[in-house]
């Protein structure tokens, strides 16, 4: 087991991990630019599916992460991170009438609020037992003051540059950009859409094995609601934006991503575009009487963390003792959170998973490209 670990990310998957090793009472020390939680993580929509990749590499890993998910919100308490289920819903929208922006005769049964040229009947994505959602900023802050209070982690605002490494491989601390060390034994790397920068914190060859990341920009609004809803919706039509409304009263919603791209931007200073938010305002104000009027109290955007093939990079970096990562979950990053953390913390604690196989999503799975 290692007795100092480095985390290099505050977003949902350092926090995760710190969790999990304080379920231990382990200590360890997150490292990170802005502080927690400062970009995707914190602003992201925190939608949760449990069965939507069922069959595929990450299905066993989104299960698991979903059950996790409810368990959290027992001991966090749900309150404090917004965790409650609910029903999803496909919508789809007559774009033909566009221009006729009032509301129709008929309700959808269920999703009433959606009443604005849109196709009579609607199809359940998911229910209550496989459909729930959290709060992605409340949930990483109440992870990370579980740690501070239960391990006593530590939080240090910098950027890690290089992995300092002993002549036989191992780590034995990082640099950061202020010329200043930390010592550590273990490293995990849980920068998300930065994580292609960490490649040169190492030798070429250990630097080649982390899979290239990209990120893809997402824009969302937040809109206070006149009335709490509790129906998510995926919309066919005006765009496809995506509502996911919140306990609290605010409708997150999303849509129109840029593509993928190696990110410049700094964490916490995504550029947000007046003309994106302005499509997501008017689709809003296409299908919704109810919201679309409300002008948006944030506006933002973010970038989720995607590799070549789609698939997160979750476990051991070859090549090196006592460096691990956890990154590229995509638009699920949110949802796989907690279980990657947890199979990380096991990691450093036990040397071995044992709640998941993650073999197929390590940086030397066969699925890789």
């Amino acid at each position: 087991a290692f007795s100092k670990i480095v985390i290099a990310g505050g977003g949902i998957i350092g926090s995760s991990t710190s969790y999990y090793l304080a379920k231990s009472k382990i200590a360890c020390t997150i490292i990170d630019p802005v502080g927690i939680a400062p970009a995707a993580s914190g602003k992201a929509g925190g939608f949760l599916a449990r069965d939507w990749s069922d069959g595929s590499p990450i299905g066993l890993l989104q299960q698991r992460s979903f059950d996790l998910h409810a368990q959290q919100a027992e001991d966090l308490g749900a309150a404090n991170i917004d965790y409650r289920r609910l029903v999803c819903m496909a919508v789809g929208c007559d774009e033909r009438a566009a221009a006729v922006a009032k509301p129709g005769g008929k309700k959808l049964d269920g999703v009433d609020w959606a009443d604005i040229n849109v196709l009579p009947g609607r199809n359940q994505m998911g229910g209550t037992e496989t459909i729930a959602q959290v709060h992605p900023k409340k949930l990483c802050d109440a992870m990370w003051k579980y740690s501070q209070d239960n391990a006593g982690s530590k939080l240090v605002i910098g950027k890690v540059v290089e992995a300092i490494m002993d002549d036989d491989g191992s780590i034995s601390g990082v640099k950061l950009d202020d010329g200043s060390t930390v010592e550590c034994d273990a490293l995990v790397i849980a920068c998300g859409p930065w994580t292609d920068a960490t490649k040169s914190w190492f030798p070429t060859e250990i630097g080649k094995s982390i899979p290239r990341m990209f990120g893809v920009k997402y824009h969302s609004i937040l809109i206070r609601s006149p009335r709490v809803l509790d129906e998510a919706v995926f919309f066919s039509g005006h765009g496809d934006p995506e509502v996911y409304p919140r306990p609290d009263g605010d409708a997150y919603i999303t849509g129109f991503p840029d593509p993928a791209v190696v990110v410049t931007e700094s964490p916490g200073e995504e550029e947000v575009r007046p003309e994106v938010v302005s499509r997501l305002k008017d689709a809003t104000k296409k299908v919704s009487s109810l919201l679309g009027p409300i002008a948006p109290h944030t506006e933002q955007s973010c970038y989720l963390p995607t590799t070549n093939d789609s698939l997160p990079a979750i476990g051991k970096i070859p090549g090196v003792k006592g460096a691990f990562i956890g990154s590229g979950h995509g638009c699920w990053g949110i949802l796989n959170g907690p279980a990657t953390g947890e199979a990380i913390a096991e990691l450093l604690t036990k040397g071995e998973t044992t709640h998941l196989d993650i073999k197929l999503l390590g940086v030397d799975s066969p699925y890789r490209r």
